[in-house]
């Protein structure tokens, strides 16, 4: 048996170098501006996103993958070693028909491959993390089962909270209620969203303002966590202030062994707008 592959979409927003670095596949899905259609972090970057974005007269849209994308990869690399499995994760169900054209993918092979295909219930680096850390074990020559017990642990002790701007691009691209949108918009109330178990957007809180957002995440996180031994990896769109200030008071406040940053790549930016920033605890 040859060593594990992984593949993931671009939603899972792992910088550049890291996939280079270990080898991942990755499907990306599409952003389009008017008639205009990119691929993520193919042929836009997430900079060039959030700088369209700022000109555009238009809200941009997203689309998944199709069936026949996945194939291709899926098929390439069965070309490249018919004996080593397959790990796909990919983003939350509930959220995009992204995994569902994995599924599809694999049911029109046409031989017989070990391909796992996984519903993170999850977005960005809430499953990116499992995407890296099953291409790291890949690397060591871990095996499927080993790598699979460690995504789902993973999913079990990664919290992810995240702040942004307005609620106009979730509430357009139907991702949150309208009445939440409202309430986000008036009073400088600060809505402080996650994913629930099912991977579905979730309003945790609304406070007033800001620092009073970032330390009620510090008290919900302080909650899961305590003093625990923790890795953490912060994530911004347009502007990395936000980000910059959460990150200093959570370093004050636990025990952080592993410390990365990311950007908010352009289809969740599509959905979530520029002035996102996230958080992404999970226990070592």
């Amino acid at each position: 048996m040859g060593k594990v592959r992984i593949v993931t979409d671009s939603t899972s927003d792992i910088p550049e170098e890291v996939k280079k670095r270990l080898g991942i596949s990755v499907v990306p899905l599409k952003v389009l501006f008017g008639e205009e259609t990119f691929l993520d972090a193919v042929t836009i970057t997430s900079e060039q996103f959030y700088e369209k974005l700022a000109q555009s007269s238009v809200l941009p849209t997203t689309s998944q993958p199709s069936p026949n994308e996945f194939s291709e990869v899926y098929e390439r690399l069965i070309a490249e070693d018919a004996d080593s499995p397959i790990i796909s994760i990919h983003l939350s169900a509930a959220l995009s028909g992204t995994y569902q054209s994995a599924v599809i993918a694999h049911s029109m092979l046409e031989q017989e491959a070990d391909i796992t295909i996984i519903d993170s219930k999850s977005a960005s680096y809430g499953f990116g993390l499992r995407v890296v850390r099953a291409a790291e074990m890949a690397q060591a020559g871990e095996s499927k089962e080993r790598i699979i017990e460690e995504i789902e642990r993973l999913e079990r002790s990664t919290n992810l909270y995240f702040l942004v701007d307005t609620l106009e691009y979730l509430q357009k691209g139907g991702r949150i209620g309208k009445a939440s949108a409202l309430i986000g918009s008036i009073l400088n109330i600060k809505p402080i969203l996650s994913l629930d178990k099912d991977g579905v957007v979730l309003a945790v809180d609304k406070v007033r303002g800001s620092k009073k957002a970032m330390a009620r995440i510090i008290e919900l996180l302080k909650q899961t966590y305590g003093d625990e031994p923790v890795g953490m990896t912060m994530a911004y769109s347009f502007s990395k202030d936000t980000a910059e200030d959460l990150c200093e008071l959570l370093k004050a406040q636990f025990n952080v062994q592993e410390m990365n940053w990311t950007t908010v790549g352009a289809v969740i930016g599509t959905h979530t707008g520029p002035g996102t920033s996230a958080v992404f605890m999970y226990r070592m």
